[in-house]
């Protein structure tokens, strides 16, 4: 005789997320930092690959793309079966790709769309080719509820210079919704600044997000990890910007763990199950 165990009703079903994204085997960055950071934040994760990429935490050495048509495969067949409650995008690596997942937005239409419009490695490695930052600018961008720029790649998408103090955030996190993002989370990570900084513009405010500066070496992989904390959360927070919030708070307390890890030779990763052990 079959014995059936009934199965705990949820309130509401865990939010599925996806990230659309290049690898890392060392962990800290890219798919692989972002599935973890969908863990931690209570979300079941999924993941399209649009490039190999061979680094570690000391840099990277190669990257092999993949194929735009390989993309669109990869995301309509994920698309046509799952619910997807939310989307980080993170590299994209050239303008057939980023072309391969507009087609699929504009088709689909999932909801939550983070982009983190990632261009250089921390290593200096560039990540996106020169000609794809128009096509991402004026094709991806729009289509997006929340890009998460740091200031080098800001300054990158609106072709200026980098700015160097915290009074000029509030005006090119403004030009950058010109750009057709409807909410901006500009992070000041790069500022000389005794804390750490970013400015959300969205919902209808502008709000600048002050948080301790944890000194350690091993931050790679911050962007990645937060812009996934903030699409694994927006579904389950009322708001963009209590996603944001939490998303940050979350990322400084990954930070302030991140030496209990012994991960490389380089800037390693932050802890991203830093709640657990």
């Amino acid at each position: 005789m079959t014995v059936r165990v009934a199965r705990p009703e949820l309130a509401r079903p865990s939010p599925n997320v996806l990230t659309i994204a290049g690898t890392d085997p060392s962990g800290g960055a890219g798919i692989q930092a972002d599935l973890k950071a969908f863990s931690a934040n209570g979300a079941y994760g999924m993941s399209v690959v649009t490039a190999l990429v061979a680094q570690t935490t000391t840099g990277v050495a190669e990257v092999r793309e993949v194929p735009p048509e390989f993309v669109t495969s990869q995301l309509t067949t994920l698309l046509d079966d799952v619910r997807v409650d939310a989307v980080k995008i993170g590299m994209l690596a050239n303008a057939g790709v980023i072309r391969a997942v507009v087609a699929v937005l504009d088709r689909y239409a999932p909801p939550h769309v983070v982009l983190d419009p990632v261009m250089v490695a921390k290593s200096g490695h560039r990540l996106l080719a020169d000609e794809a930052v128009a096509v991402l600018r004026d094709e991806l961008v729009p289509r997006v509820d929340l890009i998460t720029p740091n200031l080098p790649e800001a300054a990158d998408l609106l072709g200026e210079r980098e700015i160097t103090d915290s009074a000029g955030m509030a005006g090119q996190a403004e030009r950058l919704t010109g750009l057709g993002a409807n909410q901006v989370l500009l992070k000041g990570g790069h500022l000389r600044e005794a804390a750490s900084l970013d400015l959300f513009r969205g919902d209808g405010d502008v709000e600048l997000l002050r948080r301790e500066r944890i000194e350690t070496t091993n931050d790679h992989g911050t962007g990645c990890t937060l812009s996934a904390a903030i699409a694994a959360l927006r579904p389950q927070r009322p708001d963009w910007s209590s996603a944001v919030r939490d998303g940050k708070e979350y990322l400084t307390e990954a930070l302030r763990a991140a030496d209990r890890l012994d991960v490389g030779r380089g800037h390693g990763p932050v802890h991203h199950f830093h709640r657990w052990w």
